[in-house]
């Protein structure tokens, strides 16, 4: 995903991505590549292995997003 602007994390470095679950700009420094969520989200909920979120750990209480 193309995005501009600095990371919403430490507001110096200029975004690269969006994380998956908040939505964040953030650099590539803030962006866990497993996970694809912010460094926050990852210390929030902790890195998943290997299963599917639960409903409680999607924004708005949601388990599906279409586009």
């Amino acid at each position: 995903m193309s995005v501009s602007g600095l990371c919403q994390v430490c507001q110096s470095s200029e975004a690269d991505d969006s994380c998956d679950r908040c939505g964040q700009l953030v650099c590539e420094e803030h962006l866990d590549d497993r996970t694809h969520r912010c460094v926050e989200c990852v210390a929030e909920l902790g890195r998943p292995e290997g299963r599917d979120p639960t409903s409680d750990e999607m924004p708005d209480g949601v388990d599906t997003y279409e586009f």
